[in-house]
C-alpha cells in the first residue's frame, strides 16, 4: 500500500523528541509499503523557504520550514499550526496514495489530511495523541465560547471524516467515543517500546556516569522529556529538596527543553538543590537517551495535577520500560494501574511531595525491589508494548481502511 503520513512534528533519531512516527513508518517500509511523510522543519535557522525531500530509512520525507517551539506563546503556535496546514494540504494532495494517515497534535493536521483524502477519493485514518480540545481548554489555552466552539467543530470534523481512528490510551478512546464516533472503529495503539534501541548493556550506563563527578556511583533519578507547562517538572526539584534530607547521595537529573526550563532552574536554585543533588541538561537526540536511562535507577514521567492529563501516553514512560528502568509517575489513570499490576514502578502523590520523597527514597534503598521492578519493566515492554507488535496493529488498521474505501466515513 501507499501511505500518505501527515505529522507536523516528525522526528528521527538524530532529533530531540519522540520518534513514534519514524518507528512506525520505517517498519511499514520494511514490510514492503511505500510511505510519504509530510512534515515540518521547526528550526528558525533553516534558510530554505520551500519544500524538499529526503530519504530516512526508506521513508520519503517531505519537509516544509515552519518555525515552532514549546517556548512560543499560544497565539504564535496556532499561527504555526495553520501555516503548516495550508502548505501541507496542497503538498499532500499531489502525492498519490491509497490511504491518508494523519497524527495529532495539533488537531489542525486534520485539515490537510481531509483535503488530500477528498481530492484523491481515498480513506483517512486519524490518530489521536492527546485529548484535544479538552486539554487546552482545561489549561486555559483555548478560552471563550467562540474559540471553544471552533475547537469542538474541528474535533468533530476530524472524526466525521475518518474511516478509522487510532488512540494512544483507553482514556483517549473514551473521549473519541463520547464525541459520537462508533466504538468498533476505534483502535488503541499506545506509544511503544523500542527494545533494540534501549536494550543496552550495563557498561553503557557506567560510561555515562563516569562523565560526571557529581554522579559517579550514586543513585540516579532521571526525567527525559519536554520541560513545558503540562509536564510540571518543578515537582522534581521539590522532590529533590525533600530527598536531600533523607538520602543526600541520591541525584536527580532533568534532560530536556521547553517553556519552563528557566522556571525549573530558578525553583531548584531557590530550594538550594541546583548543582547539588539536582542537575539539568538541555535536550539531547533520541539516540543518546538510552545511555542515560541505562545509568538510572528510576525514570520519571510527570504532569501537572489536572485529571484530563491522566490519559497521556508519554514516550518517556515507554522508553523507560524498554530500558528496564522502573518508572515513577505523579498521576493516576491507566499508566498508574499498569505499574501497580506489573510491579514496574511507583505512583507518587502530586500534592504530598514530602511523602512522595520518602516513598521514592525507600524504593531506591531497596535493592531487591529495584531488581524486581527492573525485570517487570522490561517484561512489560517485551510482552505488551514492543514496537513491532504495535506497528503490525497499525498496518492492519490501514489495510482495513483501504479495503472498505470511504463508504463508512460519517
Amino acid at each position: 500500500m501507499r501511505v500518505l503520513y501527515l505529522h507536523q512534528y516528525f522526528n528521527v533519531l538524530r532529533d530531540v523528541g519522540g520518534t513514534r512516527s519514524y518507528e512506525m513508518a520505517r517498519r511499514l517500509v520494511a514490510w514492503g509499503h511505500e510511505v510519504h511523510m509530510v512534515t515540518s522543519v521547526r528550526d528558525r535557522g533553516v534558510k530554505n523557504r520551500g519544500w524538499w525531500v529526503t530519504q530516512e530509512e526508506g521513508i520519503n520525507v517531505h519537509w516544509l520550514p515552519v518555525p515552532y517551539s514549546n517556548a512560543m506563546p499560544y497565539g504564535a503556535r496556532i499561527r504555526a499550526f495553520l501555516r503548516f496546514a495550508w502548505g501541507a494540504a496542497h503538498r499532500a494532495a499531489s502525492i498519490p496514495a491509497d490511504v491518508v494517515f494523519a497524527t495529532s497534535t495539533p488537531l489542525t493536521i486534520a485539515l490537510p489530511a481531509v483535503y488530500a483524502a477528498r481530492r484523491q477519493h481515498i480513506p483517512m485514518v486519524f490518530e489521536v495523541r492527546d485529548l484535544w480540545p479538552e486539554i487546552p481548554i482545561a489549561l486555559g489555552a483555548i478560552r471563550g465560547p467562540i474559540l471553544i466552539g471552533l475547537a469542538r467543530w474541528l474535533e468533530r470534523f476530524a472524526y466525521r471524516n475518518s474511516a478509522r481512528i487510532v488512540t494512544l490510551s483507553p482514556g483517549m478512546r473514551e473521549g473519541v467515543i463520547k464525541a459520537g464516533y462508533p466504538p468498533e472503529r476505534v483502535t488503541i495503539i499506545p506509544n511503544g517500546a523500542d527494545l533494540d534501541l534501549f536494550g543496552l548493556p550495563a557498561t553503557a550506563g557506567q560510561s555515562f556516569r563516569e562523565q560526571f563527578e557529581w554522579l559517579g556511583s550514586r543513585p540516579l533519578v532521571v526525567y527525559t522529556g519536554t520541560v513545558g507547562r503540562v509536564n510540571g517538572v518543578g515537582y522534581l526539584a521539590h522532590l529533590a529538596h525533600y530527598a536531600a534530607h533523607l538520602d543526600p547521595s541520591v541525584r536527580f537529573l532533568v534532560v530536556g527543553d521547553g517553556t519552563e526550563w528557566d522556571l525549573v532552574k530558578t525553583t531548584a536554585e531557590r530550594l538550594n538543590v541546583l548543582n547539588c543533588n539536582f542537575h539539568m541538561m538541555h535536550g539531547l537526540p533520541k539516540r543518546e537517551i538510552p545511555c542515560i536511562l541505562s545509568a538510572a535507577q528510576l525514570a520519571t514521567s510527570l504532569v501537572i495535577n489536572i485529571p484530563q492529563l491522566w490519559s497521556n501516553s508519554a514516550n518517556k514512560f515507554f522508553d523507560a520500560l524498554a530500558s528496564g528502568t522502573p518508572v515513577a509517575i505523579n498521576y493516576c489513570g491507566w499508566q498508574a494501574d499498569l505499574l501497580a499490576d506489573a510491579g514496574a514502578g511507583i505512583v507518587l502523590d502530586p500534592i504530598d511531595i514530602q511523602g512522595s520523597a520518602e516513598l521514592l527514597i525507600g524504593k531506591l534503598q531497596d535493592t531487591e525491589w529495584l531488581k524486581r521492578a527492573s525485570h517487570a519493566a522490561r517484561e512489560l515492554a517485551e510482552k505488551r508494548f514492543a514496537r513491532d507488535l504495535l506497528a503490525k496493529q497499525l498496518e492492519e488498521v490501514l489495510l482495513e481502511a483501504i479495503a472498505e474505501g470511504v463508504k463508512h466515513i460519517m
